[in-house]
């Protein structure tokens, strides 16, 4: 993989948006983002002419569709569908894809149900294929498999379980689209070589079954080597897109599912960020909160301005003097925290990139809110706190930093606190207490 630090410059920046001076207002830069998420987006469709080509292929689904009749679609697939922590534990590719198929079909009653698994191959597709896939009576299946078949399955094994999944959804009276799975990045595990050989392998399937295939592998690979860093902040880890890169997926699929151009992916994250501390609260149970400073002392500030009854118990997680690598190796211990309700986040400014990012700090910083999730569905809340909210105005690197941190939040679909510019002299725990307020706490 191309060293991030050589890329070259231009549209390849955080959001898109490196030509854009920081004193720019942020919703100015917000709708520079936008204008080149489009672009870069029209480009790769045009660059994967199969993608929406194949109206003929799933004319019931479409039908329906357009007829305004209630739609079933399964999304049946391993770790990079399911919901993880790669994408926040909320939400995945299927959960985007239907806020997108709605919005197109606004009078449609449309539900996706996400069957995934972590660590599955198509073998053990087929093995729970009528309870977790036929006993919702989809209207239409979705098939993502590939990363785990690559390590476990010889090719002609895969390719005939793929023919079996799909002539097994259709006698279910199921319509299919075969999906490749998004890029990776090299490792021993899994070759790029072998990678491109599975690829192939669904592509062919595809063909022969006549059915439409969603080419998401293409479109990573036309995005890596088209803009290698925006290709890299779609990923949480080696193998697993963060929701910036399930926000593609979920676009590039409903374009094969409608034949039209969909509209953005929501950008905004879950609400409320933080059911598991609501639900504490509702039972008058105590909170327990593991926050990295000084987060810890602004809720305790905060706290005084909510409900008298609150109970909190904060424990402080000592980020002072560590860089950002030993900051993620301490981040490793927090699953194995039994009792915890909230994690905040709040990663020293000093640490955080200033300018472009290596591939290391890429890494860290993704890797520190990774381990601050659960592992599957999110047991806990997990909260970011900008450093501009213990701040004042900020400067041109501060900017950078604030804006490093504001992309890296939403890329993994979490919720982040941060100083409406120019309020310099607002205290950190007002902003606490406002957000917390609007949070319904």
């Amino acid at each position: 993989m191309q060293n991030l630090n050589s890329a070259r410059p231009g549209l390849s920046d955080f959001d898109g948006a490196n030509s854009v001076e920081p004193s720019l207002p942020p919703e100015t830069r917000r709708r520079v983002a936008m204008i080149f998420w489009l672009v870069l987006l029209g480009s790769l469709f045009l660059l994967s002419p199969r993608l929406g080509a194949e109206d003929s292929l799933i004319p019931k689904t479409r039908e329906r569709l357009a007829s305004r009749a209630s739609t079933r679609i399964v999304c049946l697939g391993d770790s990079v569908t399911g919901v993880y922590y790669h994408t926040g534990g909320r939400r995945a590719y299927p959960e985007m894809l239907q806020l997108i198929l709605s919005s197109q079909y606004p009078d449609t009653p449309i539900e996706v149900v996400n069957a995934a698994i972590s660590g599955n191959t198509t073998n053990d597709g087929l093995k729970r294929l009528e309870r977790d896939v036929l006993s919702h009576t989809p209207h239409l299946v979705c098939l993502m498999f590939g990363l785990n078949d690559m390590g476990s399955l010889d090719p002609t094994q895969f390719r005939a379980n793929l023919v079996s999944l799909v002539q097994k959804c259709r006698a279910g009276g199921a319509e299919m689209i075969l999906c490749t799975p998004n890029g990776i990045m090299e490792n021993p595990g899994r070759p790029r070589d072998r990678f491109q050989q599975f690829c192939q392998l669904m592509s062919d399937t595809a063909a022969e079954q006549a059915a439409p295939l969603c080419d998401v592998a293409q479109a990573f690979e036309t995005l890596r080597m088209l803009e290698p860093r925006t290709w890299r902040l779609l990923f949480s880890d080696e193998i697993h897109p963060n929701m910036d890169g399930h926000r593609l997926t979920a676009r590039l699929l409903a374009r094969t599912i409608s034949g039209a151009e969909p509209p953005l992916a929501p950008e905004d994250p879950p609400h409320p960020a933080t059911p598991k501390c609501r639900a504490r609260r509702d039972a008058n149970q105590v909170l327990r909160v593991l926050a990295m400073p000084p987060a810890d002392e602004l809720l305790a500030k905060a706290a005084q301005g909510l409900r008298p009854e609150l109970k909190l118990a904060v424990q402080r997680w000592e980020v002072e003097g560590q860089t950002l690598g030993e900051i993620e190796a301490a981040a490793r211990q927090v699953r194995g925290n039994p009792e915890i309700d909230l994690v905040l986040v709040c990663i020293p400014e000093p640490v955080i990139p200033a300018g472009n990012p290596s591939n290391r700090e890429i890494s860290s910083y993704s890797w520190i809110l990774n381990h601050s999730l659960s592992f599957g569905q999110q047991e806990w809340d997990v909260v970011v706190i900008a450093p501009s909210v213990s701040g004042s105005k900020l400067t041109a690197d501060s900017s950078a930093r604030e804006e490093f941190t504001r992309r890296m939040t939403r890329a993994q679909d979490l919720s982040l606190i941060a100083r409406p510019q120019p309020e310099a002299a607002t205290p950190g725990d007002e902003l606490l207490l406002r957000w917390l307020r609007a949070q319904g706490w």
